[in-house]
Formats: C-alpha cells, sequence, structure tokens
C-alpha cells in the first residue's frame, strides 16, 4: 500500500510519519551529543596524562625528581584512567537484556579493579614488578570480562 492509499484511510498519517521522523531526529541529535560528549571525556583525559607527563620530564630535567619517579608518574595514571572508563562502561551503554547488564556489570567492575591495582602497582612497586604485575593485572581483567560473557552465552544456548 503506497503512501496516497494510507493517507486517504487515515487523515492523520502524514501527521504520525512526520512526527515519526521528528522522534528519530531527536534520537539522533541525541546519539551525536552523547557521543562527542564521550570523546571529549577521553580528550580530557589524555591532555591530562600528557601534561602530567610534561611536567614530570622538566621536573626531572630540572633536578627535582629522578627518573624513577618521572616513569611511575607517566605510566601510572593509565590505569586511573582504566577505572574510570571502567566505571563509565554501565552509565555510557545502556541494554535492556538482564543477562547482558549482567555481564557489563561484570566487565564494569573487572576494569576498575584492574585499573586501580595497575596504578597501586606503578605507585608503590619495584618497577619490574608493576611491569608484569600491571600488564598481569590488565590481562587478567579483560580474561574475566572475556570469560564471563562466554559463560553467559554458554549459559543462553543451553536455556534454549
Amino acid at each position: 500500500m503506497n503512501e496516497d492509499a494510507k493517507a486517504m484511510l487515515n487523515p492523520r498519517f502524514r501527521e504520525i510519519e512526520a512526527e515519526k521522523r521528528a522522534a528519530a531526529e531527536a534520537a539522533r541529535a541525541e546519539a551525536k551529543a552523547k557521543a562527542a560528549k564521550e570523546t571529549t571525556r577521553a580528550l580530557t583525559w589524555a591532555g591530562g596524562i600528557l601534561v602530567l607527563t610534561l611536567g614530570a620530564v622538566i621536573a626531572h630535567r630540572l633536578g627535582y625528581i629522578d627518573r624513577e619517579t618521572v616513569i611511575r608518574v607517566c605510566i601510572g595514571p593509565t590505569g586511573l584512567c582504566v577505572a574510570w572508563f571502567g566505571n563509565r562502561i554501565p552509565k555510557t551503554f545502556f541494554v535492556r537484556n538482564s543477562q547482558a547488564r549482567q555481564a557489563q556489570r561484570v566487565a564494569a567492575w573487572s576494569q576498575v579493579l584492574s585499573g586501580l591495582v595497575y596504578a597501586g602497582l606503578w605507585a608503590f612497586a619495584p618497577i619490574p614488578v608493576a611491569i608484569w604485575g600491571g600488564g598481569g593485572v590488565i590481562l587478567a581483567g579483560a580474561a574475566v570480562t572475556i570469560g564471563y560473557a562466554r559463560s553467559m552465552s554458554a549459559k543462553v544456548k543451553a536455556a534454549t
């Protein structure tokens, strides 16, 4: 049935279609604004880490801090960034399925915890321990997320 026939059956057809188009356009604009806001947050983190690194390098060249402190100051905030983005997961991506929300919460918690442990290792552990332990913690957080998502997928397949 073409639009003219639909318009004859329902006099409000064109009005309803216009409302649908307006609602879709508003949803697209909202999604665009949300993406721009998240991009701004990510760039703010990146800029903050770069400024912190520049400040640490300048302080080292002036003799205020040693090389090891520069390394810790430059790499440690990355863990805080991972934790922050992990905390943003449930707030940024809304899903309707309860199992998907549960997997999302596990992903968020694993990222937050692994990021905080990473930052703590870079703040207090010897450099070799921070390198291997920090990398291991981040990989473990990713493994927990992937493993949980796969186990949820297997449970859904078994239930159907």
